[in-house]
């Protein structure tokens, strides 16, 4: 039984769209002014870490080390995407897309964080935004995506209060070369993983591990989301729209009913959920979830700062992939609760180990829809990662085809229950550097031969193309037949 929009009531096995059913929607149903795009990273896609005067970020540093990656592989030559920018806005273009989302590397235009500019680096973004706008692609630029100048780190990176002010040079510099052209910019990505990830578990760059530092990172980040913001509207034309995004997951308690479990899943939403959400709009900090985060961030606050970590985006960007079940967990201080791994709960699961369940991004949606004074919501990322299977000229993956159509199903769903959503981009445009994950996950609607750079656009891609109403998609589905279209 195939549950349509506006209703799903049950997890969505990866098939659960057969390849030959036809989607239960349009994109006419979504509005003539709906945004439709794909998303990319600079670290994650660029390569050229040391090209035409670019600065090695944290990520170029952490990849050094033995153990921390996968395969200890490493984004130095990644897509390519520095070099064949043209090639994949093409492949872009002749999906239908209409949007195009991409971040920019901070060393690439400020090698030492602050001070020179590199105009080299700055160049390649200009070139960049020319050619999205000569494709009919709007171009959305996310200033940070986890890529922070090694020179900075040196200082402290995020644990030093001074990064605000680094940041907003960094905007400013930007805001003044682009401003003219890029009229959708977003300020940080996920400010929870690159904080928490990084910070706290070291499981990504810079590969710190202690509570102090997660705190004083996530305050700072929290000061900079607003600065980041203040700067880009005073640099903007009025015309402009400044958002930032937020990672979430749906949670649900691993014991429904259970005092402990459902405490523990309070907890859990106000750490992941919440904790960069509620000061934007002048609430603080969830602290009456998680009193111990009150008391350690007075180590970190000054007076003012409440003001300062508000500001009034013009849209969010919501970023989620899965939901996740929380138990409670004695034994983890500050929220006092655990995920439990889908691996254990007999649900199917991505090759991130993400349990497929696309009605977490209807939760997610309506839970950020909300609070009072919410902007307008867009998904900035989306998407799942399976294998890909090469079937002749064609690169077959009816896994990942179903889960964005679920996807995209969803948000029509929550837009029907009157959500402000305006915009879908599913992650990635291509095939990438999955950080910790090195490049085995593949979430590309374009799959990338990492030996020979070859583009091919796999049947989710198709579909998607086909969704959006673009040209017919020729069977080879390489750059050169789709740039003829």
């Amino acid at each position: 039984m195939i549950h349509l929009p506006p209703r799903y009531d049950e997890p969505l096995p990866p098939a659960f769209f057969p390849a030959s059913a036809p989607t239960p929607f349009s994109r006419a149903d979504f509005g003539a002014d709906f945004h439709w795009g794909a998303s990319a990273a600079a670290y994650q896609t660029e390569g050229a870490w040391q090209h035409q005067g670019k600065g090695p970020s944290i990520w170029d540093d952490f990849t050094r080390r033995k153990g921390v990656i996968r395969r200890n592989e490493h984004a130095r030559v990644g897509a390519d995407f520095y070099n064949r920018y043209e090639e994949d806005l093409d492949l872009a273009h002749g999906l239908g897309l209409s949007d195009f989302r991409f971040s920019a590397a901070w060393p690439r235009v400020l090698p030492e964080g602050t001070g020179a500019v590199n105009r080299r680096g700055l160049d390649f973004y200009d070139r960049l935004v020319d050619a999205c706008l000569e494709r009919d692609l709007r171009p959305w630029l996310t200033l940070y995506h986890w890529d922070l100048p090694s020179a900075l780190q040196a200082r402290g990176g995020w644990t030093n209060r001074n990064v605000v002010n680094w940041f907003a040079e960094y905007a400013q510099v930007m805001a003044r070369r682009l401003g003219d052209r890029v009229q959708h910019w977003l300020v940080l990505n996920e400010p929870m993983v690159f904080v928490g990830a990084g910070h706290l578990l070291g499981v990504h760059a810079p590969g710190r591990r202690h509570l102090g530092a997660f705190l004083a990172a996530a305050h700072h980040a929290t000061l900079a989301q607003a600065e980041g913001g203040r700067v880009l509207r005073a640099q903007l034309p009025a015309t402009a729209r400044i958002g930032t995004t937020f990672s979430c997951s749906y949670l649900t308690p691993q014991r429904p009913g259970n005092a402990y479990d459902e405490a523990a899943t309070r907890r859990a939403d106000a750490l992941l959920n919440r904790l960069f959400v509620e000061p934007v709009l002048g609430q603080g900090y969830p602290v009456a979830e998680l009193p111990a985060l009150g008391w350690l961030l007075d180590r970190y606050q000054k007076p003012g700062d409440d003001q300062r970590m508000a500001f009034k985006f013009d849209f969010w960007g919501i970023q989620n992939y899965t939901r996740e079940v929380v138990r409670f967990s004695p034994w983890l201080p500050l929220q006092w609760a655990s995920l439990v791994p889908a691996k254990q709960r007999s649900v199917p699961y991505s090759d991130m180990g993400w349990e497929v369940y696309p009605e977490s991004l209807y939760h997610m949606l309506k839970q950020y829809a909300a609070y009072p004074n919410a902007p307008q919501l867009m998904i900035t990322e989306s998407g799942s990662a399976f294998p890909d299977e090469r079937q002749g000229t064609r690169v077959v993956d009816p896994a990942r085809r179903a889960y964005l159509q679920a996807a995209v199903g969803q948000v029509l769903r929550a837009q029907r229950e009157g959500v402000d959503v305006g915009g879908y981009f599913a992650w990635s445009l291509t095939d990438n550097f999955e950080w910790a994950e090195g490049y085995g996950p593949r979430f590309g609607l374009i799959h990338i031969d990492y030996n020979t750079q070859e583009r091919t656009v796999k049947d989710s891609g198709r579909w998607y193309q086909e969704f959006l109403g673009g040209a017919p998609m020729a069977q080879e589905h390489t750059a050169e037949n789709v740039a003829r279209l």
